[in-house]
């Protein structure tokens, strides 16, 4: 989506915060600049996921990554209910 520009399968609702995300990510220097913007809820998970983030998008979608370094890696966008 992010790539390519192309929204497809990805609830209208979600689009343009998925973006804004998308872009701060690629853009931050370090994971404590996620805490900065308290409407994305950002939080490590913990149990079989520990050391992946959250990022709040709607009500049931959220955007998953792993920071390895520098890099964002294992991007997902996930229903959680």
């Amino acid at each position: 989506m992010f790539l390519k520009d192309d929204p497809k399968g990805v609830p209208a609702a979600a689009v343009d915060k998925l973006r804004k995300m998308l872009a701060f990510l690629q853009d931050m220097d370090n994971v404590a600049e996620l805490r900065t913007i308290p409407v994305w809820k950002a939080h490590q998970l913990t149990g079989g996921r520990k050391g992946a983030w959250s990022l709040h998008v709607t009500r049931n979608w959220r955007l998953t990554f792993r920071v390895d370094g520098k890099e964002i890696v294992d991007i997902d966008f996930e229903d959680y209910h």
